[in-house]
């Protein structure tokens, strides 16, 4: 079979290249300085993912009451718990192509109106089938802002700072998660109708006031201007993005060229079989994977089941688990400032690789916890391994999946892929979220974490042989990279 090498050839050579590169500056390129406008913008864009972090974790408390005021099965709080992550698919596929049609900007004001409507349909919803439906509605909301809130970030955003931007809609992901888990500790001492109603009725205001300052505060992408030929609004808001004139001056020629290069049937290029599509094909490969083992580890299943976790450690008081959990979103959304603030700084593949590699040793640790009894020190050792898992994560995957994808796709193709990326994500998602108590019933909880490592061990080694560094690269720069 021959060497690595030998089957891979030139294109090897890039990915054994040493962690740490030093892109090459443009020579005319004057020293970029942080901008402060991008970082607003981002951050507008990106805020709207809070929602989907505190919906999808909303239900891991609320759980412990819907219960007992609606008498809800095992099987039913799974779907209600899982289901979101399948119902989003149709609008992660359809958000690619509104982002392309009505922008970026206006797509996530889109997406704010549905997650609105989602929560106040919730807070209301009394019975199974409401509430299953209120929770499609939310999904919707969900799959667009997911999808385009990392586009926008990675295209308003200067190379000198992509990683950090790009890293701000996971950031708020968990920032989200957090504000869940502090909702189920704050409503959970209010009478059993009222409590759970409270924990969604919450979430109502919220995407009323981002849409405003979409509207009002944030421009549209500039990529995707240049793309509809207005080149004048494009350099506009390159200007007030960029780090210097030149910078913008050199954005802008990148993204001309991008686009003159692409030609209009680049959207088909996704499933394309020729030359140049070659090119693609490895790159929608590596985006689809990466996407996939970004789940495959089981960390919406500590999202969403950490309290069913703490209570098999031991932990039987609602109000303990529940507190336990606002510890883990607590170290879930601090560790993603590491990879926030050395993305740029060390690289995306250090970063990834350390990640995957510490989830596997904290999922082992966690599983081998949950095979013995229970006790005051197994008690701690799971919290322990739960909180070494979510650090792990954060560091990492966590952020840098969405943050990869989408410096890797090229431009007329961003937006398309993304979508396609994240179904892959929100897919495995489903099925593990969906299934996660009938497995534990069937091989054990411990079971389910021993598979979760071995997949977290399979990510890194992924990462290891297939991902390069991409840190401060031009769109040149990944097509040569990926073209060897």
């Amino acid at each position: 079979m021959g060497t690595t090498e030998q089957r891979h050839g030139a294109a090897d050579i890039s990915i054994a290249a040493p962690l740490l590169p030093t892109p090459a500056m443009d020579p005319a390129q004057e020293p970029p300085r942080r901008n402060v406008f991008a970082f607003i913008c981002a951050t507008l864009a990106s805020m709207t993912t809070i929602l989907m972090g505190y919906n999808l974790a909303l239900m891991s408390g609320v759980e412990l009451f819907m219960r007992d005021d609606l008498g809800l099965t095992d099987e039913q709080v799974e779907v209600l718990s899982g289901s979101m992550n399948l119902f989003m698919l149709a609008s992660i596929l359809a958000a690619g192509w509104a982002a392309d049609a009505i922008g970026r900007r206006g797509t996530i004001v889109l997406a704010n109106a549905f997650l609105m409507a989602g929560a106040l349909a919730m807070s209301l919803g009394g019975s199974y089938a409401v509430l299953l439906g209120a929770r499609f509605v939310t999904s919707v909301g969900v799959g667009f802002a997911v999808v385009v809130a990392p586009v926008y970030a990675a295209e308003i955003a200067p190379a000198s700072a992509r990683g950090m931007l790009s890293s701000l809609p996971e950031i708020f992901v968990n920032a989200g998660i957090l504000l869940s888990y502090i909702s189920n500790y704050a409503f959970s001492g209010l009478s059993l109708p009222l409590g759970w109603r409270a924990m969604f009725a919450a979430g109502v205001a919220p995407p009323v006031l981002l849409a405003a300052g979409v509207v009002l505060a944030m421009p549209e992408s500039p990529r995707w201007l240049a793309m509809r030929g207005r080149d004048a609004e494009a350099e506009a808001v390159l200007s007030r993005t960029s780090g210097s004139p030149a910078e913008a001056g050199h954005r802008l020629r990148e993204i001309k060229d991008a686009v003159a290069a692409e030609g209009d049937g680049a959207g088909r290029d996704l499933l394309a079989g020729a030359s140049p599509p070659v090119m693609i094909r490895r790159i929608l490969t590596e985006v689809l994977a990466l996407q996939f083992f970004h789940q495959a580890s089981g960390i919406d299943i500590i999202v969403l089941y950490s309290p069913l976790v703490l209570k098999e450690a031991g932990i039987s008081s609602n109000t303990s688990v529940l507190a336990a959990t606002v510890a883990v979103g607590a170290v879930k959304t601090g560790f993603i400032l590491v990879a926030t603030l050395f993305s740029d700084r060390v690289g995306r593949r250090p970063l990834l690789l350390g990640s995957t590699a510490g989830m596997a040793v904290a999922l082992t640790s966690l599983a081998i916890t949950l095979l013995c009894a229970a006790s005051v020190t197994t008690t701690a050792a799971c919290v322990a391994s739960l909180l070494a898992y979510v650090a792990a994560f954060s560091v990492g995957i966590g952020p840098l999946t969405q943050t990869y994808s989408a410096e890797i796709l090229p431009l007329r193709l961003r937006a398309r892929g993304t979508s396609l990326g994240t179904a892959v994500n929100r897919l495995t998602c489903g099925v593990l979220s969906m299934t996660f108590i009938s497995l534990a019933d069937y091989i054990s909880m411990a079971g389910c974490f021993f598979l979760y490592a071995g997949a977290a061990a399979a990510a890194c080694v992924f990462v290891y042989l297939r991902l390069p560094e991409t840190r401060g690269r031009s769109l040149e720069d990944m097509v040569q990279l990926f073209s060897m």
